[in-house]
């Protein structure tokens, strides 16, 4: 039996950072405009939003379709699956952080979890989402999103170690996805959840050993929140860290 804190896959969501089993490995070439259709239908059953989400969501993924030609944002086995693949796992951080209205995204890449939260909160007023990225192709696309999306979102190039400590404001949570382990991850976050931000992590199926690992360098409650969009992923959620002496 786990000795971490889990919920059910009915109360919350998480994803694969170290990659989920299960999805299916087909070629954006060979899916057919039914199957795209059959993900977005599955992906909003799961995490529903309203129309102008739905709309800016589907801005957002033409261009990541358009950008993936020159610029691998996503692994391409998984564009066929984008809509359930991605988006579905990143609305589902909404629902751990209700009232969450500043975000900083480590590591944004194609824009998961960081693109998805500001297209789903642009109506939500104060909305800020940080997209911290450090490749130049990845922040200029990210920044081409936002721009066609209208989406409260801020585009950082930079390591995430050069700028996680000069947030002068409060940060209500920080999130990351397919990144890096969780001891990593920790110690990137850490100065942003001694302020007060909440963190939620996305993780694969071998999360219980990313967890036994991370206690050896710090001291942490974690949550675990299964996923509701399918594979085997999980919701890491941390709202303490403090480091372990040496």
């Amino acid at each position: 039996m786990s000795k971490f804190a889990r919920r059910s896959p009915a109360s919350r969501t998480g994803t694969a950072a170290t990659g989920r089993p299960g999805q299916p490995k087909r070629d954006t070439k060979t899916a057919t405009h039914a199957d795209l259709t059959a993900d977005k239908t599955a992906a909003l059953a799961i995490t529903p939003v309203s129309r102008e989400t739905e709309a800016r969501l589907d801005r957002y993924l033409d261009l990541l379709r358009e950008w993936q030609a020159k610029t691998n944002l996503v692994a391409p086995s998984t564009l066929p699956h984008l809509w359930t693949r991605h988006v579905a796992d990143s609305l589902q951080l909404l629902e751990l952080a209700p009232t969450a209205k500043v975000w900083v995204d480590l590591g944004s890449g194609g824009g998961f979890p960081g693109l998805v939260l500001a297209c789903a909160l642009a109506d939500t007023e104060g909305t800020t989402v940080h997209l911290i990225e450090r490749n130049a192709k990845k922040a200029a696309f990210l920044r081409e999103a936002l721009r066609i999306t209208s989406a409260p979102g801020v585009v950082h190039l930079s390591e995430i170690g050069d700028i996680v400590d000069r947030f002068a404001g409060p940060v209500d949570c920080v999130t990351a996805r397919a990144l890096a382990p969780l001891h990593q991850l920790i110690g990137f976050a850490e100065p942003l959840v001694r302020k007060g931000a909440k963190a939620l992590f996305l993780k694969g199926q071998d999360v219980e050993a990313e967890l036994t690992e991370a206690t050896k360098y710090w001291n942490i409650v974690p949550k675990l929140h299964s996923s509701r969009s399918g594979g085997q992923g999980w919701i890491v959620e941390l709202d303490h860290l403090e480091r372990r002496n040496s």
